[in-house]
């Protein structure tokens, strides 16, 4: 996997280019949880379950089916959100779905269970660029820091590159309208001054 902070990069960096009026500050902030919270299943392995078990590491919780969950939660939450039912749901699945493709993309580990619970399946993608992390303490050590500098080259740079050039086209794209002059009942300008005849 990917450290559970780099996956909350992803939904940051797109609520970043979708900007507040689309992405409400509680959409965003339950998009980063979404994110991160497949990761949760690691506490399976104090409970004695399987990395290999549908409920174990990579199981279950990272499935299209755990994401749909999610985003139902979403749409059943989407006023306390400050969100359409409709983008809520799709923002928190999205979010949610980052995790496992995200973890696809790692050179260690078992697969994702992408189509549980219709499979069972541990699927990895074909191009695997991103170092996997090593759980628990041995986070803190020489091979934590090739697995941040990993995630840096690429989730971190490519996801944050893309959410400032999205955020850069919104402002161009706001700032027409914004610069044009207003007009008043009679069509004329109304920057104080009078239109040149």
């Amino acid at each position: 996997m990917p450290t559970v902070m780099t996956h909350a990069v992803v939904p940051l960096a797109l609520g970043l280019a979708l900007g507040r009026q689309r992405i409400s500050p509680r959409l965003l902030a339950a998009g980063a949880l979404a994110a991160m919270l497949p990761d949760a299943d690691v506490v399976a392995f104090k409970l004695g379950i399987a990395y290999a078990d549908d409920f174990g590491h990579r199981g279950a919780s990272h499935s299209f089916a755990f994401a749909a969950a999610l985003a139902a939660l979403g749409a059943l939450a989407a006023p306390w959100l400050r969100a359409p039912r409709w983008r809520a749901a799709w923002w928190l699945f999205l979010c949610a779905a980052s995790h496992p493709l995200l973890d696809a993309l790692t050179d260690g580990g078992l697969g994702v269970a992408l189509y549980w619970p219709w499979s069972d399946a541990r699927i990895f993608a074909p191009w695997r660029p991103i170092e996997v992390s090593p759980i628990g303490a041995r986070f803190f050590s020489a091979r934590g820091l090739e697995v941040l500098w990993s995630e840096a080259q690429w989730v971190v740079l490519p996801a944050l590159s893309l959410g400032i050039v999205g955020a850069l086209l919104r402002k161009l794209m706001r700032a027409p309208a914004a610069t044009a002059p207003r007009r008043g009942r009679a069509g004329q300008e109304s920057a104080g001054q009078e239109p040149a005849q």
